[in-house]
């Protein structure tokens, strides 16, 4: 499984979404993130493709991790996802290539234009819950097949 990353930058009742403008997932609003590289700290890289994506800069100690995901694609293992959220940044949001700003309430967020798993997992970390979770979609990643998770504690 590719080990990758998404972050999620809160304030007050907000939520940073980014619409992702090419690659994989283009076309849906997503939190940021991306592949972790060879050798790379796992909160490295959240640090790293959170600047690459949105110009904000993180800290590694402002990172809380809320989920574990695996996603499967009909059954075959693609992704271990390791999700953050931050409520700490600095720098200048911005545009870039890749991804289109866009603040949400939480009470109100996209996910008709989302991953279909999303509506499943993100109210529960935004009430407060970490998890462990398998994610099963279908072979075009359009339909969730299976999800299960379990409730666990992160370092």
């Amino acid at each position: 499984m590719k080990k990758t990353t998404l972050c999620y930058c809160l304030q007050n009742n907000l939520m940073l979404l980014g619409m992702k403008k090419r690659g994989f997932g283009s076309g849906k609003w997503n939190g940021y993130g991306g592949k972790v590289e060879q050798d790379e700290d796992i909160k490295n890289a959240a640090v790293r493709e959170m600047r690459e994506e949105s110009g904000l800069v993180v800290k590694k100690e402002d990172l809380q991790q809320v989920a574990l995901i695996r996603f499967y694609f009909d059954l075959n293992p693609v992704f271990e996802c390791h999700v953050f959220v931050t409520r700490a940044w600095y720098g200048q949001l911005i545009e870039t290539d890749e991804m289109s700003p866009q603040w949400f309430a939480v009470e109100d967020l996209p996910y008709a234009d989302m991953w279909a798993d999303d509506i499943k997992w993100i109210p529960l970390i935004l009430d407060g819950l970490k998890i462990d979770a398998d994610i099963n979609f279908d072979a075009a990643g359009s339909v969730v097949k299976e999800f299960e998770y379990r409730l666990v504690e992160f370092d």
